[in-house]
């Protein structure tokens, strides 16, 4: 493949140890072409008078001017999808929130320089993160709609962590559970469909994938702004009306009844459909102990974590729904959902709380 078929890449760290390892990370996947480093948003914006790359990873602290400065001036002036890289300390989470609301479609952990045996699957979701938000559509932007290739690694599923399904649907009961997985585009969307939803609204488990800690911060920052209850889920939380759980980054959550109540199972495991948390493992669980008191929600994001998984919520019984396309960050997620038969409904983003009230009510 010549460079000009590639995923053009602007760098932008002020550490020249992390732009160098960023650069050869991702350089590992041929479909990648680093176009360019920048020490800082002045030497980028120069750059940027040269060249628009397809996607830039953006350093949250910088000197001169910070990133999420850069980041409101960029979407303003030349919207560009972007993925912030942090560190993520607890006052970091809250500034990539920020980064989050103002723009950006991703967030990636800084690589931890020399690290060598830490970063094999982290090398792996920086390229994975960066190749879906150079897909995404950008807030001012038209995005760049690509036809996603067949990774050559081999995607572990659900299997990996849950046995298969029984196919035997659970009989109803007067709890209803709402299954939701996200990825990229998802922090803002399901921002929206949580805050549409009234204090009462049926249990939640999300999973979106985005790095460890940082779903602390994702879930702070929602329960701030809903009615809902939001919390990182921990080990053994039980899913309550009026309460959502957000799967921590690095963990597989899945769903367990136990008598007339659901709680939720945080665990270590093997990366599922690329991804830890993975929607499958979730979706897959609510299939084999919620089936037809689920309702399941596949949204925005690249490949195809959830499609398999939605499918088995429908076999089992559940409501499912798909986020439509024109409200989609990137439609890949849904659009493998829907390719599969998996979703009953195609809805667009502002109409998903309302179809969710109405499939739990009884």
């Amino acid at each position: 493949m010549g460079a000009s078929a590639k995923t053009r890449v602007l760098v932008i760290d002020d550490s020249a140890s992390v732009r160098q390892t960023l650069k050869s990370i991702l350089e590992e996947d041929p479909d990648l072409h680093v176009i360019g480093t920048a020490c800082d948003p002045f030497a980028a914006a120069r750059m940027l008078a040269e060249e628009v790359p397809d996607v830039i990873t953006l350093d949250v602290e910088m000197p001169r001017m910070d990133g999420i400065t850069f980041l409101r001036k960029l979407m303003s002036q030349c919207p560009v999808p972007v993925v912030m890289c942090s560190s993520l300390t607890e006052d970091g989470s809250a500034t990539l929130m920020e980064a989050m609301q103002a723009g950006a479609v991703d967030v990636i952990l800084k690589p931890r320089v020399g690290v060598a045996d830490h970063l094999a699957e982290q090398r792996m979701m920086i390229r994975d993160t960066v190749k879906a938000a150079a897909r995404a559509r950008v807030k001012g932007g038209k995005g760049r709609p690509v036809p996603a290739r067949l990774e050559p690694q081999a995607k572990l599923t659900a299997d990996a962590v849950l046995p298969p399904p029984t196919g035997r649907a659970m009989t109803k009961t007067t709890e209803m559970v709402v299954c939701i997985g996200a990825s990229t585009g998802g922090t803002e969307a399901l921002r929206e469909v949580l805050e549409a939803l009234p204090a009462n609204a049926p249990g939640m488990v999300i999973v979106q994938h985005m790095p460890e800690h940082f779903t602390r911060a994702f879930a702070k920052r929602l329960d701030s702004l809903c009615e809902v209850s939001v919390k990182e889920a921990e080990d053994g939380d039980t899913v309550m009306r009026g309460h959502v759980l957000i799967a921590p980054g690095g963990k597989h959550t899945m769903l367990e009844r136990q008598g007339a109540r659901y709680l939720v199972h945080v665990r270590d495991g093997p990366l599922v459909s690329r991804h830890r948390p993975s929607v499958d493992v979730l979706f897959r669980s609510a299939a084999r102990c919620a089936g037809s008191n689920a309702v399941g929600v596949i949204m925005t994001g690249m490949g195809d974590d959830g499609a398999r998984g939605l499918l088995e919520m429908k076999q089992a019984g559940a409501r499912t729904f798909a986020q439509d396309e024109a409200t989609s960050v990137v439609f890949g997620m849904p659009k493998e959902a829907i390719a599969r038969g998996a979703a009953d409904r195609i809805v667009p983003l502002e109409s998903i709380a309302g179809e969710v009230l109405q499939a739990t009510a009884r």
